[in-house]
């Protein structure tokens, strides 16, 4: 079968080396154009586009679909496109070029989590269960039939970074079973069933923290933030940047939180915040200006400033 890959962060690289290593033929790989990357702003090759230049594969970068570049993909001799988060919108006119169209890796069980960061609003949402879902792409947003699931237990305790990395590998496998299905008459896409939940993409302002919420809902807003857009709060003005936290079992019997919302308890080797609810352990921050670091080794240089309390 002769395929075009699409696709353009890190999560997607898996899918890309499956289909290769599966013996599939990709005519070619399109990505997003270069990005600056770091402070420096240098601009730098997507992941995907690198490991197609590593594989040997044609390359093409583009952000949305011109009429050349459908016209190209039109000489290509495509039978199917896979896509797997290249971050753009394929129109009408680019999604009839396959013979097959165009199969996309889409890291929830749809229809749950329909959008940019399906991953992200699971682990907000406190899910259970998460999973990779192959369907026919068409204009709607994540609406096509579906090809093939799989799922997967959604740890409570996995930052979003996580949970994407074990998608990205799993749901490689269900891409190259679908593909080859379909090349080899066994599957049919069905049309999805049940509750349609959005999850557009978080922002900078998802990830501060409210520290007056319950301590599940800290960690699960923590833990949905990381790695991006990253979780924070402030202190004496000041964005502080916060990894993952561990929730402990702190209140007293009158169910009234052991430590008042925000402020930064030192008890023993574990830097405690309070929330609404129990406390939670800090493990790492970064102060503005500063590297990331263990919050007990930034504690005991804050000690001198006298009570300190997240705003």
């Amino acid at each position: 079968m002769r395929i075009l890959f699409a696709g353009t962060p890190a999560v997607a690289v898996p899918s890309l080396r499956a289909l290769v290593d599966a013996g599939f033929d990709v005519a070619a790989v399109l990505t997003r154009v270069d990005a600056p990357v770091g402070r420096r702003k240098v601009l730098t090759p997507s992941p995907v586009a690198a490991a197609a230049e590593e594989l040997g594969l044609p390359v093409l970068k583009a952000n949305r679909f011109t009429p050349d570049l459908i016209a190209h993909l039109g000489t290509l001799g495509l039978d199917a496109a896979a896509i797997v988060a290249y971050g753009g919108v394929v129109p009408r006119e680019g999604l009839a070029v396959p013979r097959h169209g165009w199969i996309n890796l889409h890291f929830s069980v749809l229809p749950a989590w329909r959008g940019a960061a399906p991953v992200q609003h699971a682990v907000l949402a406190g899910d259970d269960i998460t999973g990779a879902t192959t369907f026919l792409l068409e204009e709607g947003l994540d609406t096509g039939p579906v090809f093939g699931v799989m799922t997967e237990s959604l740890d409570p305790g996995a930052t979003s970074g996580e949970v994407l990395e074990r998608l990205s590998h799993s749901g490689a496998v269900l891409l190259v079973q679908t593909l080859s299905g379909l090349e080899a008459g066994r599957v049919t896409a069905t049309p999805q069933t049940g509750e349609a939940t959005l999850a557009p993409k978080l922002t900078i302002d998802d990830g501060r923290i409210d520290w007056s919420l319950p301590a599940v809902a800290v960690r699960r807003r923590i833990n949905a933030v990381t790695p991006e857009p990253g979780a924070w709060s402030t202190l004496d003005g000041q964005r502080v940047k916060l990894g993952p936290v561990t929730p402990i079992d702190g209140s007293p019997d009158g169910g009234q939180p052991a430590v008042p919302p925000g402020r930064i308890d030192v008890v023993g080797r574990q830097v405690l915040v309070g929330t609404g609810t129990d406390a939670v352990v800090l493990g790492d921050l970064q102060p503005a200006g500063k590297k990331m670091m263990s919050a007990l080794d930034w504690a005991r240089g804050a000690a001198t400033r006298g009570e300190l309390v997240f705003e």
